[in-house]
């Protein structure tokens, strides 16, 4: 199996730098739409035969293209975004950049329980994604395109790699940024990572 993971387009939340999670539910803006338009130029003649998104619709409008193509396509909320609690649809004023760094940094040191108020822990995360992963080894097609979202991948990618999700913080993304993964013999190799090639243009 191949697998595509591609981070959803640019919102106007990303551009504004206003806290979503999974609890605000935004569209692209006319750069996202851009961006999806873009990555499914280049990747449209992938043979896809299956096309997994969360349920928040900024990763469907990503990859509306290929829904509208006939792909068979799943939705589930085990790759939504973490839920960031009462920081969702605010801006990062430095009171609420310190709450995050203070969690970041507890789930750099393993503390996986850290979250901010009424937020998600990264154990909760790690649980929901490591369903997704078991679901994921079972699927009979041969390639496969996710659609998710930042923090969500920065927890996924390590442990696709075997690695603590303590480490996610090494994992970069982008809008539209694509991981490409190769699954044989039962584990996962990355070969391809946050890529924006299909931008350039």
């Amino acid at each position: 199996m191949i697998i595509y993971i591609l981070r959803h387009g640019q919102t106007e939340y990303n551009r504004l730098g206003i806290v979503q999670g999974s609890g605000v539910d935004s569209d692209l803006n006319a750069l996202g739409r851009q961006q999806a338009q873009a990555f499914y130029e280049a990747h449209r003649d992938k043979d896809f035969q299956l096309l997994v998104t969360s349920r928040l619709k900024r990763t469907h409008q990503t990859v509306a293209a290929f829904i509208e193509s006939g792909i068979q396509w799943t939705q589930t909320a085990d790759i939504n975004e973490i839920c960031w609690g009462d920081h969702e649809g605010r801006s990062a004023t430095p009171s609420l950049m310190a709450a995050y760094e203070n969690v970041i940094e507890a789930w750099k040191n393993n503390d996986l329980d850290a979250a901010l108020p009424n937020g998600e822990t990264a154990r909760q995360l790690k649980e929901r994604l490591e369903r997704f992963i078991a679901w994921l080894r079972t699927r009979p097609a041969e390639r496969v395109l996710v659609c998710t979202h930042g923090r969500t991948i920065r927890a996924l990618i390590p442990m696709l790699k075997g690695k603590s999700i303590s480490q996610m913080e090494e994992t970069e993304h982008s809008n539209t940024g694509c991981y490409v993964l190769y699954f044989e013999n039962g584990i996962f190799h990355l070969v391809e990572e946050n890529s924006t090639a299909h931008l350039n243009g």
